[in-house]
């Protein structure tokens, strides 16, 4: 998913996804470990979904404590 996005979701969105992701992430490691993953750049791509969620998450942090 692309940054921009992630950008117009709301938070509980963004967490809902940063979970389904790393559930994701978690099973596809143990897919890869047990054999069964034939396309391991899933694994690179959900690593980087992750990160641009939960860099977003950041974002809209600072963004709600500096209006306080």
């Amino acid at each position: 998913m692309k940054a921009k996005e992630l950008k117009q979701k709301n938070e509980k969105e963004l967490q809902r996804l940063l979970q389904e992701d790393r559930e994701k992430l978690r099973q596809l490691k143990f897919d890869l470990s047990a054999g069964k993953v034939k396309n391991v750049r899933e694994i690179r791509k959900t690593k980087k979904d992750i990160a641009r969620i939960m860099t977003i998450l950041n974002i809209k942090e600072k963004i709600c404590q500096k209006d306080n």
